[in-house]
């Protein structure tokens, strides 16, 4: 199987503050990459008879209605191959890998999740008939907020976990010692995410890990398969994501608010990762999504 550096690292538009996103919406393409980001995901698909999943080693063509968890990075993406229709409906769930904590997850009512989220890691297909019954309280899921959000949303969880006729995908699994979630990683992540939208020098960085200029370039390198100033980048561009579908915020606004000091950097930047101008993503993303 390719290294991680071989495949997009996406980044989630989740802070330390948040718990989900969640994103619903309806179109008629359906073409992700193949990535991967520490979070798990769920995502559900209706009318998506013909599109082709990729999770890990498996790849498939999907039917009509799906239901899928991802683990933390494990490598995952849809194409439309085959699918001429023109009303595909998704729903995504993104959530922090360590939002349910691992003391919470020991107590025995929690079981049944803790055993699905370690399944995880090959990716979770369900049935059909599962991915059915639950299509209202996934589409309803949207609409909730706050505490009734966490609560539904631990429910679905808990009753995924106890359905039948579950599918494991992939054979291939994550060494986590690749990814940039330890250690001096960690320590890095948590500087940019607090001062990404303000001028962050490669020395301050390398400071942060403790490391010269040389090691720290390389290490970044290692970790993320991206230069530093590319995996900067990668987060403002996430925030810049979020804040266009998210507020009323001209173009330019989010540029500057996500660290960017001009606007035909930003732009040429968020092409780059995106694949399409800042106004064409918050056209493309005009569905619902939100942080809660």
């Amino acid at each position: 199987m390719s290294t991680a550096k071989n495949f997009y690292r996406e980044i989630a538009p989740l802070s330390a503050g948040d718990s989900f996103l969640v994103f619903d919406r309806v179109k008629d393409s359906f073409d992700f990459p193949v990535h991967y980001h520490p979070e798990f995901e769920i995502n559900f698909i209706l009318n998506g008879k013909g599109v082709r999943r990729v999770v890990g080693d498996n790849i498939e063509e999907i039917d009509n209605v799906e239901l899928v968890l991802i683990g933390p990075n494990l490598y995952h993406g849809w194409e439309l191959n085959k699918c001429t229709n023109k009303k595909i409906h998704e729903i995504t769930i993104q959530f922090h890998n360590d939002l349910f904590h691992e003391s919470l997850l020991a107590r025995r009512i929690m079981n049944p999740i803790r055993d699905m989220f370690n399944r995880s890691i090959h990716g979770i297909l369900f049935s059909k008939k599962v991915a059915e019954e639950l299509t209202p309280r996934l589409v309803r899921l949207s609409k909730l907020d706050g505490m009734d959000y966490f609560l539904e949303i631990t429910s679905l969880l808990y009753d995924l976990a106890n359905s039948r006729n579950q599918r494991l995908l992939s054979t291939y699994t994550v060494d986590y010692d690749k990814f940039d979630d330890y250690d001096k990683m960690k320590l890095v992540y948590e500087y940019v995410q607090k001062h990404f939208a303000d001028k962050i020098t490669l020395e301050d960085v390398a400071n942060v890990a403790s490391m010269s200029i040389i090691s720290f370039n390389r290490f970044i390198k290692k970790r993320t398969g991206k230069t530093f100033v590319n995996y900067i980048n990668d987060i403002r561009i996430g925030y810049a994501a979020r804040w266009l579908v998210e507020k009323d915020m001209s173009v330019s606004e989010v540029a500057f608010k996500s660290g960017f000091n001009n606007i035909a950097n930003f732009n040429r930047s968020f092409k780059a990762i995106k694949n399409c101008t800042p106004s064409q993503y918050r056209e493309d993303f005009s569905g619902l999504k939100r942080i809660l």
